[in-house]
């Protein structure tokens, strides 16, 4: 068997079981191509869309000699989760960047709220007549 084939086999195993384990739950599957599948479904509304289902046996990465490093599925899922979290450190030290922001302007604005209230207490005070 060519690689090619074995690569073909491998695919059309995991698109039969997907097709399989979705047929078994009521949904329907239609092969639009050699290695994907495509879902009717609704979104909240109603309204008709559509899942694509991919199944794909990746060479790797041209390693510059003609060929190609092998792809390696654990180092993608690492190189994503580490992706994921650093996305999500980010997002959290901005979303506490702006609370701070947040935080520093009002505090500023009851400074100033506060200082104008004793202006005008102090205006009140001056207007005071001395004891006649």
């Amino acid at each position: 068997m060519t690689k090619a084939q074995m690569e073909n086999a491998i695919r059309n195993r995991y698109l039969d079981a997907i097709r399989d384990l979705l047929t078994s739950q009521g949904d329907e599957a239609l092969t639009v191509s050699a290695s994907e599948l495509a879902i009717p479904c609704l979104d909240d509304d109603g309204n008709e869309a559509w899942a694509i289902v991919k199944v794909s046996i990746p060479r790797g990465t041209r390693n510059g000699e003609g060929g190609y490093t092998p792809y390696d599925g654990y180092a993608v899922a690492e190189d994503y989760a580490i992706d994921c979290a650093e996305k999500a450190q980010k997002k959290a030290d901005a979303q506490a960047k702006k609370q701070a922001k947040i935080a520093k302007d009002e505090q500023k604005r009851a400074e100033k709220k506060a200082l104008a209230e004793a202006n005008k207490n102090l205006k009140e005070l001056k207007n005071i007549p001395l004891g006649e």
